[in-house]
């Protein structure tokens, strides 16, 4: 945001998308005002309305700015996140720009100047559930906040997947390779909303949460939590001390499918014995892995705000964490017999991109056809001789547990 827009908007007041606030320490990088409950509520209100932007360093009452010293903007940003991840249920994300203004002695100071786009969610402060009427917050009252749950979160249960997610535009679009017909004449955005990639929001050309997965350059920028955390441990317990290897990976979530899998690969014991020639025992069946994978990443609930796939590595073991419950009171019985998926635009999708391993038996990530589950029992089995299991946690996670196959005798 550049000086001069943001210091005419300043100097037309608060406004409905406008909120001004002077900062006042108390010393040792402490803040006495603005009190962060009251701070808390005017940013849920933001993201509970049409979203707006706060400026910190300006006075609210005379529109002065009064500005932030340098040394005190990272203790600032520090105390805005606190407030914002601790006092806001489910924490509020938005993005801060540090903007110099003129003050009225004409010196330029520092203001922090912080977007807060509308969510997805609705978020609860400590004052309620409020939103922004003019330059006010207020309550909801229960009528509203009963339409508000139903037109964010009931979508989000629905078809949260093909959701407006509030702030993006075309310029986030990082890759749509696969996705678009090069021989089909209708232009970008009219192809990508055909496939529900894009939204209209208010008239703009937003991404929809599958078009923030699968398009933009980092999903989790968006949807926090949309990446796979994968770590490698020596032993067979979650102990630091015998980490391996850990990484986040958080482009787009086909590219995800490739970084976690190729991790277990290298990570993978795979020992031989030669008496007859070289055959190797793998730990896991690649087949297997890569089905547990897709499965988790195209099924996973994307509206759980904040959870992200986690793959651990053990000893004698895979676990692979997905964020949600069975779909559609599926039960973990019926999961061989019956497919229904919770996402089916990223399902449909990911069925038109190509796999780059030809031994894993498909062409495209997905192939629809309802058999990875089986494909993971399986393979696993033969292998292990132990069959996988599957755990439902509390109706927030399944968990599946892939046991290694046992070592041979090595030369």
């Amino acid at each position: 945001m550049d000086s001069i827009s943001l210091m005419n908007r300043i100097r037309g007041g608060e406004d409905s998308t406008l909120e001004l606030k002077r900062i006042v320490w108390r010393g040792a990088g402490k803040i006495n005002e603005p009190h962060p409950d009251s701070l808390a509520d005017e940013l849920a209100a933001f993201a509970n309305a049409k979203g707006g932007l706060l400026v910190l360093g300006v006075d609210d009452k005379t529109r002065e700015v009064v500005g932030i010293e340098a040394n005190d903007l990272d203790a600032a940003e520090k105390w805005l996140s606190e407030l914002a991840r601790d006092r806001i249920n489910p924490p509020l994300q938005f993005y801060t720009h540090h903007v110099e203004l003129l003050d009225t002695n004409g010196l330029l100071r520092y203001t922090i100047a912080v977007d807060i786009p509308r969510s997805l969610w609705i978020h609860k402060s400590p004052k309620g559930y409020m939103h922004r009427i003019g330059h006010e917050k207020r309550e909801m009252s229960p009528e509203l906040l009963a339409r508000m749950f139903q037109q964010r979160s009931q979508a989000r249960l629905l078809r949260f997947e093909e959701q407006v997610v509030p702030g993006t535009s075309l310029n986030d679009i990082h890759n749509t390779k696969y996705l678009i017909n090069p021989n089909d004449k209708a232009d970008m955005p009219t192809q990508l909303g055909r496939l529900h990639l894009i939204t209209k929001d208010e008239e703009k050309n937003c991404l929809s949460v599958a078009g923030v997965l699968l398009c933009s350059k980092t999903p989790n920028d968006w949807l926090r939590g949309a990446y796979i955390q994968a770590v490698a441990y020596r032993g067979t317990k979650n102990d630091p001390a015998d980490q391996l290897d850990a990484k986040d990976f958080t482009g787009p979530i086909a590219d995800q499918i490739e970084y976690a899998f190729d991790f277990v690969m290298r990570h993978m014991l795979v020992p031989a014995k030669k008496d007859l020639g070289r055959v190797e025992y793998p730990q896991y069946s690649r087949r297997a892995v890569f089905e547990a994978i897709v499965n988790a990443v195209a099924h996973r609930d994307y509206s759980i705000h904040g959870a992200r796939i986690r793959l651990f590595m053990f000893a004698d073991r895979l676990e692979l964490c997905v964020p949600g419950p069975l779909p559609n009171t599926m039960s973990i019985d019926a999961m061989t017999s019956m497919s229904l998926p919770r996402n089916d635009v990223l399902c449909s999708l990911l069925a038109r991109i190509p796999v780059h391993a030809p031994d894993l038996g498909r062409a495209y990530l997905m192939d629809k056809r309802g058999a990875g589950v089986d494909v993971i029992l399986s393979e696993s089995f033969a292998l292990s001789g132990r069959m996988p299991l599957y755990r439902q946690i509390a109706d927030m996670e399944l968990q599946l547990t892939i046991y290694a196959a046992p070592s041979p005798h090595t030369d």
